[in-house]
């Protein structure tokens, strides 16, 4: 009689190996989703950069179509974080993709969208030709120099968040240092949406065009703002860390569904006061507390005791 084996031990490298294309197979969609990311940066500088005109989406202006494009590529970049942390496949090369990518969506593209913004009245479309570095005029010069401070500043806040973040832990991600470049790019293009929406698509015809061209200078003064409160160390809260892991009392909750029900009926000016909200929050949350320990700290010398000399 010839001994056999069990069957059980001849497929259980068979098993390992499929287990082990599965797992590598896996590792690929956090940066299916981080590319995608980049994409989306790549597309809304590419519609930015037509004319502004209705485009063949819903009628909606090519700026419009780019800044959509913005909040569909931060909808990647808050997915493949999770995705890579819930597969165990962070490391450090997907880091780095991640800032690279975040580059292009949030720093190249909503410069971009602000100087096509800005172009569309005051540019060469109209025949005045006042922007770049060689106009013969200060605003033209100045409107170039903000959006190539705000790419500089993006970098430059990439570049620090990745020097200061080593732990991948979700607790030690609760609070960031300056504006992080998502919500810089987020109230940029909230704007740029709803300048398009009420004043071009809804008023057009009503208003007159120089109030969309006056209206249209705010937002290089806001870009400006936006890249100066990225590099500073400013502290703004992680809306997901803080707001939507673990167990949070019923005003959070009331304070995430309020937006989400504006968003319904008025999106573009749900995401503009969102994101404005949001950019406003870090300096004053951080001026009222310096007003809170100016008033405190001279209660707490006067009731230090006093030696008798």
């Amino acid at each position: 009689m010839f001994e056999t084996q069990p069957r059980t031990k001849q497929k259980r490298p068979r098993r390992r190996l499929r287990d082990t294309r599965v797992a590598h197979g896996i590792k690929v969609l956090p940066t299916l989703l981080t590319l995608g990311n980049l994409l989306c940066g790549f597309a809304a500088i590419h519609y930015a950069a037509k004319p502004v005109e209705a485009s063949e989406f819903f009628g909606w202006s090519t700026l419009t179509v780019a800044g959509v494009l913005i909040f569909f590529g931060m909808f990647f970049d808050a997915l493949d974080g999770g995705v890579a942390r819930l597969t165990r496949s962070t490391s450090d090369l997907g880091a780095q993709l991640d800032s690279l990518c975040d580059m292009v969506t949030f720093g190249v593209a909503p410069a971009f969208m602000m100087l096509r913004l800005v172009s569309h009245y005051y540019g060469a479309e109209h025949g005045t030709n006042i922007l770049g570095p060689d106009a013969d005029n200060f605003y033209a010069k100045a409107t170039w120099t903000i959006a190539a401070v705000y790419i500089c500043c993006t970098a430059l806040r990439l570049a620090r968040f990745n020097s200061e973040t080593v732990d991948d832990d979700v607790t030690a991600h609760m609070w960031f240092r300056g504006l992080p470049s998502p919500g810089s790019a987020g109230c940029v293009a909230s704007l740029i949406l709803l300048h398009q929406h009420l004043l071009v698509k809804r008023y057009g015809g009503v208003l007159p065009l120089r109030i969309e061209a006056t209206s249209s200078l705010l937002i290089p003064a806001i870009t400006l703002l936006c890249a100066l409160a990225m590099v500073s160390t400013i502290r703004y809260p992680h809306v997901i860390n803080r707001g939507l892991r673990g167990r949070k009392p019923f005003p959070v909750l009331v304070q995430i569904v309020i937006p989400i029900i504006m968003a319904i009926w008025w999106l573009q000016v749900a995401l503009a006061i969102c994101f404005t909200t949001y950019t406003v929050y870090g300096p004053v949350a951080a001026l009222t507390k310096k007003i809170r320990r100016s008033k405190v700290l001279p209660q707490l010398v006067n009731q230090l005791p006093r030696h008798e000399v």
